[in-house]
């Protein structure tokens, strides 16, 4: 008589499988060395160039193991050097951020949680100090650990620069599985897909549909510009079989309709807000072809190739750069149309672009972040975050991402020319290393009850 297989379907085939990697686990663990329970800076660096989420073993309580797993898989999956760590209230913070990216060594951005109180501080090459300050208040009010640090991830690594460190590859140099990720992936076979993995997948939900909701916002602006420039076609009133037209004429008209033609199937297959970044360039670079179009039929000196109109890109190419100061800013140098720089210098107010946000309608450089894209394509090369200089688009759009992932390579690289994710030591000048409300320290005022 045989002996009972205890081994019999797919139940019992998932219970062997279980245990071996049970059984692997033990054995890896069995090799691995201990974690400390001091929260030194050192400990804290060691643990963040092997993984971008660090948990004291003293601040289990503010973060699950589960949250810290998919928080990491999510900064991986970015593959952006964001590094978090969260620490027991009595964690000493003088010079904590200094002190910490020195002993990392990493170029990036290093958020912390100590106790109930968060903060960051970046390399500028990462994310500009103003970015910096704009994201950490953005979530200032959020008591939960989890869904402080999740905010601050899903905004942060849309508009941060550079790439993961190598030390977080999933191998190891010989080829075979890292310690954390063997965990990781046998911890969500043995939850059958459930855990970390189902938090991951949670999260990036979450950003899709933000990604959608705010191309949604966006196309009421698009379609409000594609249909203007087709208005616009229109009372052109060109023929090109005209008496007097000429081939270049014919060439800049040519021009105009492709550049409307790929504008609308831009965006009819936009499907993230970063999209939009190609329709309205499109439609800039069909403006300039009926600009030099009207030239050519009135004898005029063709126009030179400008920035469109600040205060409405519809508006055309513009003609000047005018002083102008916005309502509790700074004075300016924007360029405008012929229109609006009659309006200025008649002491009259310019005819501003506004859009729908839930503040009402408001000025396009105060709707927030998801107009980086739209006005990047107007603006390129990096010129509207110097222009929009303490506006709320004008922060968020001041990053290496600016008209990439909500915003074009725009931002400050450093004198030593590290960019996120590479390994500087601590060749870092400290000036270039801040954000947060605190310099070098942790806190140090503002919406943090006076620092430490």
């Amino acid at each position: 008589m045989k002996a009972a297989n205890p081994v019999r379907g797919p139940v019992g085939l998932l219970t062997a499988l279980a245990l071996a990697v049970l059984t692997a686990l033990a054995v890896l663990m069995a090799g691995a060395p201990r974690a400390l329970a001091a929260t030194d800076v050192s400990t804290i660096a060691e643990a963040l160039r092997e993984d971008p989420v660090y948990v004291a073993p003293a601040a289990a309580d503010q973060l699950s193991s589960a949250d810290a797993d998919a928080l990491s898989e999510q900064i991986r999956a970015a593959d952006k050097a964001l590094f978090v760590a969260v620490l027991p209230a009595d964690q000493p913070t003088e010079k904590l951020f200094t002190d910490l990216r020195t002993a990392t060594g990493i170029t990036g951005l290093y958020a912390i949680r100590v106790g109930d109180r968060f903060d960051a501080q970046a390399d500028s090459s990462v994310l500009p100090s103003a970015a910096v300050d704009n994201l950490v208040s953005s979530v200032a009010t959020e008591k939960d650990t989890e869904t402080q640090l999740d905010d601050f991830a899903d905004r942060a690594l849309t508009n941060m620069g550079g790439a993961a460190p190598s030390a977080w590859d999933s191998t190891d140099n010989d080829g075979g599985g890292s310690t954390t990720a063997l965990i990781t992936a046998g911890a969500v076979l043995v939850a059958g897909g459930g855990g970390a993995y189902a938090l991951v997948r949670r999260r990036r939900r979450r950003h899709e549909e933000e990604q959608r909701a705010a191309l949604e916002k966006l196309r009421v602006v698009v379609d409000e510009d594609i249909t203007a420039f087709g208005e616009e076609l229109d009372r052109l009133d060109f023929h090109p079989g005209e008496p007097g037209a000429t081939d270049a004429m014919r060439e800049d008209y040519e021009r105009a309709l492709d550049s409307y033609e790929k504008a609308k199937t831009f965006m009819a297959q936009a499907v993230k807000p970063e999209d939009v970044r190609a329709v309205t360039q499109s439609i800039e670079d069909g403006r300039f072809s009926l600009a030099k179009l009207a030239a050519r039929r009135e004898g005029r000196p063709l126009p030179e190739r400008r920035a469109p109109c600040f205060f409405d890109p519809r508006h055309g190419p513009s003609v000047a750069d005018v002083t102008w100061t916005p309502v509790d800013g700074a004075p300016r140098e924007v360029p405008v149309c012929a229109a609006d720089r009659t309006r200025l210098a008649d002491g009259r107010d310019p005819v501003i672009r506004e859009v729908d946000t839930d503040r009402g309608r408001r000025p396009y450089w105060d709707a927030g972040p998801a107009y980086g894209p739209w006005a990047g394509g107007y603006f390129g090369g990096g010129i509207l975050p110097g222009l929009l200089i303490g506006t709320m688009l004008g922060s968020m759009m001041a990053t290496p991402a600016y008209a990439a992932d909500y915003g074009s390579g725009y931002g400050d690289f450093g004198a030593a020319g590290y960019e996120g994710g590479d390994v500087s030591g601590a060749d870092f000048n400290t000036d270039d290393f801040s954000g947060g409300f605190g310099g070098g320290d942790f806190g140090g005022g503002g919406d943090f009850g006076g620092g430490f």
